[in-house]
């Protein structure tokens, strides 16, 4: 048996940059599962992507599929003969499906019975006869959401294609794909090179387009020439550039022979908030910003061209001059901004709406004024400062430089808000009230700042819970699961003394008579605790760890999350699987007794011995215990109570707890009741499965 590399190449018209690296990931892992699933051996998939072309290249592809034995099953032996012995027309039917009689069959038999059975030995096909489908196959099940259809043909891509390759070793395969024949002509550069050119062999590739065509379809390699280069070009301008990973994945898709090039702008424009300077470099450019060594923005930018230019510097003044309109522009609408103080804008928030059933924005600023000052004061920071910041925190909404850029909304804010005179804190936490953004995203850094947050959220949530617009599936409109967990993180991570109970009750009741949901503080906590337990279970919390938790139904985030670590910690005793169970038990006695259970003990029926033993641990821990829970020192309080495994287990091992004697029977209730409860302090642990 034969090994040879197997070439594949689909030339397109250019591709979606933001998709590139999914789309070859795909074909890659699609084509690996057809090959599996035919059990043809092969060596390692290299996949190369470029923005007209997708191309696999499998190296050891054996040349010929294995022989299999394929076995058909057919009825049960019962079902397949009459009560004479003669075949039924189920076991004729499935023979002739099989090319054989009945008496031809095998039998086989299982746990579940006797069946007729059927051997089938299959060759294997020669490869080359297999891979034009699985190619078909590998791409019709690419990520594509809108596919498109060009000239009068009736097939779809995500893109026009020209070109189809398929070799094997030095063969052809031949074969259709997307109504266009294999043949050995694979396309180069638009402007350099060889525009068209032959290929004899897969193993030429890509070597053959690089030197030939001037084409890098390496796309690793693409990304790494242009993340050295630029990291080269900033550092003769004594700065950093800004390789942001999603960025740099773009250019990188968006070219096919990178070529790193320095520019530069009048120095004027670092008057503009850099931000709105970044975005229109980043976003719209496609270009690197430089900043200095303290972080600062330089007058210099960093981009990739798709092409060697005799005179790079016509290439970089081209450049130049593209992006000097749209910095103009953001020094425009920067400089036309900072005529009007933020706070004289609050008018102008009546006309956009927040959502119809809610009022305006100038409402919910209003409210986020308010829940600020409110939970300033829960977590000791400075009230007025907050509430300023509350009230200021949409202002920017309506100004030149967010409509034109969105994304520096907040940002703009605490530069106005500075311009105009507003402490540092306002400031700042006006810009930091949409922290964190993302996952793993910062959190605000002030107490003021966290107030804002808080509150900017709450709102949101408390508004749309309490219209009954809670999230469906994977329709999230308002991201209420984004800012639930960034009021959890806040809450955790800062280790703020706050209720969501209390929060969902103080947010709701500033939308006095707009909600219609009577249930909507129990939605908003109940939502947020489930939030708890996807992003406990992120952390690599044991699900049963977080049930327990969760059963005492906290509201305090803070206090959730000392108690899930406790008891995490709690686990890694010896004696956590003993008393784990002993509470199973306890749970499971006292839930069918069915009695009310009385919650003093009687000495006076206590019999000495186990039971003795174990009320007075009982009563010690409970006396010394009181301080731990209420400093929420849970893991202290588990290491204590850990030490009641022996009490307890001699307990069971000596004690009849229901006994025909009706004050035993309860005074031994009332002692189990007492030693769950002390355990319910930090959770049920009854819940923890050994």
């Amino acid at each position: 048996m034969m090994q040879k590399t197997f070439l594949v190449e689909i030339g397109t018209e250019e591709l979606p940059p933001k998709s590139l690296r999914t789309l070859a990931e795909s074909f890659a892992t699609n084509f690996i599962d057809q090959l599996n699933n035919a059990n043809i051996e092969h060596g390692e998939v290299l996949w190369y992507a470029s923005p007209r072309r997708l191309a696999l290249k499998v190296l050891n592809l054996n040349d010929t599929q294995p022989d299999s034995q394929i076995v058909k099953r057919g009825p049960a032996v019962s079902a397949a003969f009459d009560a004479n012995g003669n075949p039924t027309k189920a076991a004729d039917g499935w023979a002739r499906g099989c090319g054989i009689t009945v008496a031809q069959a095998e039998r086989i038999k299982t746990d579940k019975g006797e069946w007729l059975s059927y051997t089938h030995n299959q060759k294997g096909q020669p490869v080359v006869n297999l891979l034009c489908d699985m190619v078909k196959n590998a791409l019709s099940k690419l990520p594509i959401p809108k596919p498109m259809r060009w000239a009068a043909r009736q097939v779809e891509f995500i893109r026009p294609s020209h070109t189809v390759t398929m070799l094997y070793g030095s063969d052809l395969v031949p074969g259709t794909i997307l109504d266009i024949e294999s043949n050995r002509i694979i396309r180069g550069h638009r402007f350099m090179g060889e525009q068209q050119l032959s290929i004899d062999n897969a193993d030429q590739y890509p070597e053959i387009l690089e030197q030939r065509g001037k084409v890098i379809a390496d796309y690793d390699k693409r990304k790494a020439i242009i993340k050295q280069q630029a990291e080269e070009a900033a550092a003769k301008l004594n700065g950093k550039a800004d390789l942001t990973e999603s960025l740099l994945e773009e250019v990188s898709s968006l070219v096919e022979w990178p070529v790193v090039l320095t520019a530069k702008f009048e120095e004027r424009f670092l008057s503009v908030p850099a931000e709105s300077l970044v975005y229109t470099m980043k976003g719209d450019q496609k270009y690197f910003p430089v900043y200095d060594k303290q972080g600062k923005l330089l007058p210099n930018f960093i981009f990739v061209a798709n092409i060697e230019s005799k005179d790079p510097q016509v290439v970089i003044s081209g450049n130049e001059k593209v992006v000097r309109p749209r910095l103009a522009d953001a020094e425009f609408f920067y400089k036309t901004d900072l005529k009007q103080r933020l706070e004289d804008r609050l008018p102008r928030l009546e006309t956009v709406l927040f959502q119809q059933q809610l009022g305006t924005v100038k409402d919910k600023a209003l409210r986020i004024e308010a829940l600020s000052g409110y939970i300033a004061e829960k977590i000791s920071a400075n009230i007025e400062q907050a509430k300023r910041a509350g009230k200021l925190t949409k202002c920017d909404l309506v100004t030149n430089t967010v409509f034109e850029f969105p994304e520096t909304q907040g940002i703009i804010g605490r530069y106005l808000a500075l311009k105009d005179g507003e402490g540092i804190e306002v400031a700042t936490a006006i810009e930091e009230q949409y922290k964190p953004r993302f996952s793993g995203d910062e959190l605000p850094s002030t107490y003021v700042s966290c107030a804002v947050s808080i509150a900017e959220k709450m709102d949101t949530l408390a508004g749309i819970f309490g219209i009954g617009q809670s999230p469906k599936g994977d329709k999230d409109p308002f991201a209420l699961r984004r800012a639930a967990i960034g009021v959890l993180r806040i809450i955790v991570e800062k280790n703020l003394p706050l209720d969501l109970a209390e929060l969902s009750n103080f947010a709701v009741s500033l939308y006095g008579d707009k909600l219609n949901n009577k249930n909507v503080i129990q939605d908003i906590v109940s939502f947020m605790q489930g939030r708890f337990r996807a992003w406990y279970q992120e952390q690599g919390f044991a699900i049963d760890t977080i049930q327990a938790v969760l059963a005492l139904n906290p509201t305090k985030p803070a206090d959730f999350d000392a108690r899930v670590k406790a008891v995490t910690f709690f686990r890694t005793l010896p004696e956590s699987s003993s008393l784990a169970e002993a509470n199973k038990r306890v749970s499971n006695i006292l839930s069918k007794a069915e009695i009310a259970v009385p919650e003093k003990i009687n000495v006076a029926l206590l019999e000495a011995g186990a039971e003795g033993e174990l009320a007075k641990q009982v009563a010690i821990l409970t006396d010394k215990l009181e301080p731990y829970f209420n400093e929420s020192r849970y893991q202290d309080a588990l290491v204590e109570l850990s030490s009641l495994k022996v009490p307890v287990d001699a307990f069971f091992v000596s004690v009849m707890v229901m006994v025909d004697n009706e004050q035993i029977k309860l005074n031994r209730l009332a002692l189990l009741k007492r030693l769950q409860n002390l355990f319910l302090k930090v959770a049920d642990i009854s819940l923890l499965q050994s």
